[in-house]
């Protein structure tokens, strides 16, 4: 008798609510996936998220990226090594930044690498693959910039498509940004009317991380200020009616909070495609952390507010609900 007590009890507790572990979690959680990943770029292609993140290690590791696909925003999976230095021959460490643009049927990739002084080699590579998952292939064989233009260090690249169709990169790190109008092929750039190539477009406050997005006819600048291995690291904004500006500083829209984490910056911006819903996708350093590379990728939505500037965003434990794409 009470062995069928026993089981009977059992039988129940399986069918139980408060015991199945199917259900899917409410929100994301930050971080919206394990390990130490940095300067996350998010993107849209077909029905999946995806995010390309840096490999938060010290340089001489990082010789690899990972990459994240997702159907709603909260369960992600791992697409390990889609591209390394075995695919660039040119390439040793420091792969950092990467930016993702799906173009004629391709997904390029471009990124930097060798944290490039002056007469070094490296600097901001592209790659190519036929699939976003890649694997990538280096796509020139070479830095698409390997030099040192209006003193930018050729890092932290973001491409940028116009409303012209006109693609642009804006990259730049010592506390110096340029713009340049990239080639249809992605193998170069056109100059400028007045002839310069590299255009410097730097705010005031910038240091690094820069990115680029329209909203209601508005060029929205951003960038992150700050050091990256620090707590005070973050990310302001300017608007202007161009892509080269002028930009006048708006603010700080993004910054550690000391009851949730600290270093939050070098972000990407998602727009749910045919919507008006934003979100912030960014790393920062948990509170139990001291060491530099201890970043950890993250999302919390991101709103305007009715004259078109940017709310500061509330960095979160609880991340985002589930949000698949229609």
């Amino acid at each position: 008798m009470l062995h069928r007590f026993l089981a009977a009890s059992l039988f129940s507790l399986l069918l139980s609510p408060v015991c199945a572990q199917t259900t899917k979690p409410a929100t994301s959680g930050n971080p919206v996936f394990p390990g130490w990943y940095a300067d996350p770029e998010v993107a849209v292609f077909g029905n999946k998220y995806w995010i390309y993140p840096t490999y938060s290690a010290p340089y001489e590791k990082q010789v690899f990226m990972d990459a994240f696909s997702s159907p709603d925003l909260v369960k992600w999976t791992k697409h390990p090594r889609i591209i390394d230095t075995t695919a660039v021959k040119w390439a040793r460490r420091a792969m950092w930044a990467p930016s993702t643009i799906q173009k004629d049927g391709k997904y390029f990739l471009f990124f930097g690498a060798n944290d490039v002084h002056e007469g070094e080699v490296g600097g901001i590579g592209v790659a190519v693959a036929d699939k976003p998952e890649g694997p990538f292939r280096d796509y020139l064989g070479k830095p698409l910039i390997g030099q040192i233009h209006n003193g930018a260090q050729p890092i932290d690249q973001f491409v940028f498509k116009d409303k012209d169709g006109q693609y642009y990169m804006i990259y730049g790190g010592w506390r110096h940004c340029n713009i340049a109008r990239l080639n249809a092929d992605f193998k170069g750039f056109s100059p400028f009317p007045d002839g310069k190539t590299f255009r410097e477009i730097t705010p005031k406050g910038y240091v690094e991380g820069p990115l680029m997005f329209m909203r209601n006819g508005k060029y929205y600048f951003m960038w992150s200020e700050g050091g990256w291995t620090g707590p005070d690291y973050s990310v302001a904004y300017a608007i202007a009616d161009s892509p080269f500006g002028p930009f006048e500083r708006v603010g700080k829209i993004l910054q550690q909070d000391p009851k949730v984490a600290t270093g939050a910056g070098h972000h990407s911006m998602l727009n749910i495609p045919g919507t008006d819903e934003w979100y912030i996708v960014y790393h920062r350093r948990p509170l139990t952390e001291t060491d530099g590379n201890h970043r950890e990728t993250c999302i919390d939505r991101l709103e305007f507010d009715a004259n078109g500037a940017i709310k500061p965003v509330q960095i979160t434990v609880e991340g985002v609900k589930a949000r698949p794409l229609r």
